[in-house]
């Protein structure tokens, strides 16, 4: 990843599917708009384990919510994939 790009990169958080719960799983994110961005995969990404509702590669638009007194970026909202 560029400087470039890095520097336009915040933690997201995507929700997961079929986990019985909600699971908010935290990922990085390529702004490209005032609150819209790519989903980029972590190193560890597997999609036979984890179903994300928005997999890497989807733009979505995400909305700050507070999450155990801190405010989070979550992804809710598909712009396009």
């Amino acid at each position: 990843m560029s400087a470039a790009m890095a520097s336009n990169t915040s933690t997201i958080y995507v929700n997961l599917l079929d986990e019985g719960v909600v699971v908010l799983r935290p990922t990085q994110g390529l702004q490209l708009g005032e609150d819209e961005y790519e989903v980029l995969p972590p190193t560890d990404y597997d999609p036979d384990d984890e179903v994300w509702e928005f997999p890497p590669g989807s733009i979505v638009r995400c909305i700050r919510e507070k999450r155990d007194g801190e405010i989070i970026l979550v992804a809710r909202e598909l712009v396009s994939k």
